[in-house]
């Protein structure tokens, strides 16, 4: 489809509002499952990180027990 102007395009032939809604919300959706993707990643590289630090603390203390 060919538009001649600019605020031609944005109107889409009287579907404007429709189609630009329709794509805001896609786009915020999209964006939305990348942030939580990001957040959730972060959250369990932090448990992974504190499970295996808490892991060395307790080897630790048990070779702490072993030498007395």
């Amino acid at each position: 489809m060919h538009f001649s102007s600019f605020p031609e395009f944005l109107a889409m032939g009287g579907y404007g509002s429709y189609v630009w809604w329709a794509f805001g919300i896609t786009l915020v959706s999209m964006l939305w499952l990348v942030v939580s993707a990001l957040l959730t990643r972060r959250k369990l590289f932090q448990e992974i990180k504190n499970k295996v630090a808490r892991e060395q603390r307790i080897k630790k203390a048990e070779n702490m027990e072993n030498t007395l």
